[in-house]
């Protein structure tokens, strides 16, 4: 068989991806295997890869493809979400830039764009992920906005209304001006901004005395309703009950008392603007205070603003700062530094606003949510993301599902009137009236009486249940899917997430299914640049995955990737991974080519050959032993490492040279067919790492058949290993190691056989070293009296008469120096082991490698003193 001398992934992965996906082997069916259940965490539905999706997802097709591998039924679904702050964000810009505008157009002309943009861009990311290698079962993609998902949402939320946990109130919310809908807390971003604290002055009203008052934001003075001052602080005990003027708007406001105001901020007064703050919020409640929205929905303020009206909140700042100071309202302005809410979606600051919300209860919902994480019902990797957890599920608070939005599932309450409670939540219209008639007692009324809420529900609303109605399990409940899939087995995701979206699904299925949503969840780390830098299209440090993926292939991308991708640590981004990635691709291409060359012959193993076989199939069994194990302990990298060295190092370093036959001569058939199975092996192991060449070189190295392509066939299980037997293996490695490095140190070449003596009575595994070292000889238990070349394996001295060829009053001279290193190396280790307080204190390995250290070094001393006497 003719095989290419470079491996080129351009050529092979799109034939295999396809390949795959003709025969179906991604697709899913209940059956009588017991089933392996992932879901995607739905990206975006405009968005495209980036590097935090592809280490995301490379991870998640690991473990699918091996669990496939390992005889589950498994199962992958894919899908989108319908993002809602994102996509009507893009929808909007692009209506604008058609000179359109939302408010222009009724909410189903918005829809119709809004879906026509998710058509075309839509489902971008998907395809992108097929390049990555990604074997989801496509036939099961979903979309969290498709008529059956949004069923199931709507659903959700008239189950919770009717159970008392979802209630319509007026509160305090996180205003986006840009996306102009108010976002929960978990997506306000906290950002130090450098800005002024400035101290303005409050007449006191009738007088001439003045209080000052210290803030950040000037422009909100005209939402003034009172000024707070602490009950004990004395410095204002002559102003309790006394009414203040607001600079320039001139409203008379009261001075109030309440120890919420902290004696050492500022002066020690704050004004307090219950529209715009939620702390002013809470004491504008507990102060019955009126309540005066100064800013409207852009930002902008409005006619409270007086002239300022329209203008946008931070010009205004900068303008009011200056009238204040020319009407010598302004008592000072210093530079000062503050954290500033700003929106996770837009970028925009927040502005706290006070609006009618709808909210879900989350306090009862969330106490069984918490048990199951932490009594590890739900397991986290690493473990330490439960502490997180912990501490925001008991200081939960109520969940803000409502968005001011046309894209997203409307909220399916009705309005027949204009009172507080004037409306009826159901499933749909027809439902709706019904309800409307009993309530009301009102026969006449019609769906033309009835209003639907114009807000649509929080994505996340949508998302919480997705390990569920990703197979329609609120729909109907006892369906074939949902009963064998759910509980879905692993969920792989980012722990920024861990609020949104794991919390919130772990409650809702507890909630609906009385089961959790999952077994184990692996939180990813974030992936960041050599500066430790989060990945962003705004530093401009983030390539392009596709690009790599051309440059290294997807195998290359995805190894270089998981080398450095432990488990919750952010993963430190060097294209030199991939590099080391595609080398590796390279290196087995190289070992394939090799077996493919050699001739095999009917003829018997020779010793070497023998040996070489029993350790390799040692060493595989224990390495997949080994990898079972990190798996467990969804250490993937790590698993990863063994895989890497177990070929790199073992295979092709070792046993690979082991069997190689001599120049111009074939393999024993045996040994080729035993070399064949022990790389089918390996290409199965390596397999859900570096699909696309795994199954290259499995469908070059034998003949198939459909049913034998390598991403369905099984991969061997570990079986008993002798750990004496690989263990004299490596002792022979680090016999032939020395040797080897006898010949570069000294010039020798490998051609030059050499004779070796040792104290040993005899070595396992003596073929290979012979053939490996190239040894004419060993004389076990005897010892030269030539100067000679000495090292030790373990306790065992060997050594190798120095060649005629060498200057011997150079190599005299070279052990001479070498002796004096390591005595004087030796007197340090001494020193340290001498000291008491050392001893006592160090952990006890390192005090055990510093006696190793020492005893090494003494062992090379005597060896060394030997040889001077003979040269």
């Amino acid at each position: 068989m003719q095989i290419s001398e470079k491996y080129n992934p351009q050529e092979t992965e799109q034939k295999w991806y396809n390949f795959w996906m003709e025969n179906k082997y991604f697709h899913s069916e209940p059956n009588e295997k017991p089933p392996y259940t992932v879901v995607i965490p739905p990206p975006n539905v405009t968005g495209i890869l980036h590097m935090g999706h592809m280490l995301n997802n490379t991870i998640q097709d690991v473990l699918v493809r091996r669990a496939r591998m390992q005889g589950f039924n498994a199962c992958w679904i894919p899908g989108t979400d319908h993002a809602s702050i994102a996509t009507e964000a893009k929808v909007v810009a692009k209506l604008k830039s058609e000179g359109i505008s939302k408010s222009d157009i009724t909410r189903e002309e918005f829809l119709k764009h809004a879906w026509d943009w998710t058509d075309k861009y839509g489902g971008t990311i998907l395809e992108q992920l097929k390049k990555l290698g990604c074997s989801c079962d496509w036939d099961r993609t979903r979309f969290t906005l498709e008529d059956k998902m949004s069923q199931q949402v709507i659903k959700s939320f008239v189950d919770l209304y009717n159970k008392g946990l979802i209630y319509r109130g007026y509160r305090m919310v996180n205003w986006d001006p840009e996306a102009k809908t108010n976002i929960s807390d978990e997506e306000v971003i906290f950002k130090e901004q450098n800005g002024k604290l400035y101290f303005l002055k409050y007449k006191i009203e009738g007088t001439e005395e003045f209080l000052s008052v210290a803030t950040t934001r000037p422009e909100t003075i005209f939402g003034d309703t009172a000024v707070c001052i602490n009950p004990n602080d004395e410095r204002y005990a002559h102003l309790k009950g006394k009414n203040v003027i607001v600079p320039i708007v001139g409203r008379v406001i009261p001075i109030i008392e309440d120890e919420y105001v902290d004696i050492e901020f500022g002066t020690g007064a704050l004004k307090i603007t219950p529209a715009h703050d939620i702390n002013d919020y809470e004491i504008g409640q507990k102060h019955q205070l009126k309540m005066i929205d100064a800013l409207d929905d852009d930002g902008n303020l409005n006619e409270h603003g007086l002239h300022y009206a329209g203008k946008n909140r931070f010009d205004v700042r900068k303008q009011i700062a200056k009238e204040l100071e020319e009407n010598d309202l302004l008592l000072k302005a210093e530079d000062y530094v503050n954290k500033v809410g700003t929106s996770e979606r837009t970028g925009a600051v927040i502005e706290p606003k006070v609006s009618v919300q709808w909210f879900l209860k989350m306090s009862e919902i969330a106490k069984p949510a918490l048990d199951v994480v932490m009594d590890d019902e739900v397991k986290f990797y690493p473990e330490k993301f439960k502490n997180t957890y912990k501490h925001w599920m008991e200081n939960i608070r109520d969940w803000n599902i409502s968005r001011q939005l046309w894209w997203g599932q409307q909220i399916p309450a009705f309005y027949y009137g204009d009172g507080e409670n004037d409306f009826v939540v159901a499933e749909n219209v027809e439902d709706a009236l019904a309800l409307a008639k009993e309530k009301t007692g009102n026969p006449d009324l019609g769906t033309s009486d009835l209003k639907q809420d114009e807000d649509a529900l929080d994505t996340w609303f949508s998302s919480w249940l997705w390990p569920m109605s990703v197979f329609d399990g609120l729909l109907d409940p006892e369906n074939k899917d949902i009963n064998y899939y759910y509980p879905t087995s692993d969920l792989v995701t980012g722990p920024d997430i861990i609020f949104f979206w794991v919390a919130r699904m772990i409650m809702a299925g507890l909630e609906y299914r009385k089961e959790v949503p999952f077994k184990n969840v692996y939180f990813t780390g974030i992936v960041r640049d050599k500066q430790r830098r989060k990945m962003s299209k705004q530093l401009g440090n983030s390539p392009d995955p596709l690009d790599l993926i051309s440059k290294y292939g997807a195998d290359g991308v995805r190894v270089g990737s998981l080398l450095s991708a432990p488990a919750g640590n952010d993963l430190l981004f060097d294209e030199d991974l991939m590099v080391q990635g595609r080398n590796f691709m390279t290196k087995i291409w190289s070992a394939f080519r090799l077996i493919n060359m050699w001739k095999h012959e009917d003829k018997p193993l020779n010793d070497a050959d023998k040996q070489a076989i029993e350790w390799f199939e040692n060493k595989l069994n224990k390495t997949i032993a080994e990898i079972d194990q990190q798996f467990e302990k969804f250490r993937i990298s790590d698993a990863l490492h063994l895989i890497y060295k177990l070929i790199w190092d073992d295979f092709c370093g070792w046993y690979l040279e082991a069997i190689k036959p001599n120049y111009g001569e074939g393999v024993s058939k045996e040994v080729y067919d035993r070399t064949v199975i022990f790389f089918e092996d390996l290409m199965k192991l390596l397999h859900p790492f570096m699909p696309f060449q795994s199954e290259e070189i499995w469908q070059l190295i034998s003949e198939r058949n459909t049913d034998e392509a390598l991403v369905i066939a099984q991969q061997k299980k570990a079986e008993a290993f002798n750990e004496e037997m690989i263990k004299n293996f490596e002792t022979a490695e680090e016999i032939i190691s020395g040797i080897r490095n006898y010949r570069q140190t000294k010039g020798i070449s490998p051609r030059e056989a050499v004779e070796v003596y040792t104290g040993a009575s005899g070595f396992e595994n003596e073929a290979v070293i012979r053939k490996l070292a190239n040894v004419a000889d060993i004389h076990f238990g005897e010892k030269t009296d030539k100067p000679s070349f000495t090292f030790l394996v373990g306790a065992t001295e060997v050594s190798i008469p120095l060649s005629e060829n060498l200057d011997l009053g150079e190599e005299k001279k070279k052990t001479e120096e070498e002796l004096a290193y390591l005595k004087g190396f030796l007197i340090s280790v001494d020193k340290k082991l001498s000291n008491e307080k050392f001893v006592a204190n160090a952990k006890p390995e390192i005090v055990e490698v510093e006696r190793q250290k020492q005893k090494d070094a003494q062992d090379k001393i005597v060896i060394l003193e030997e040889k001077l006497k003979s040269l």
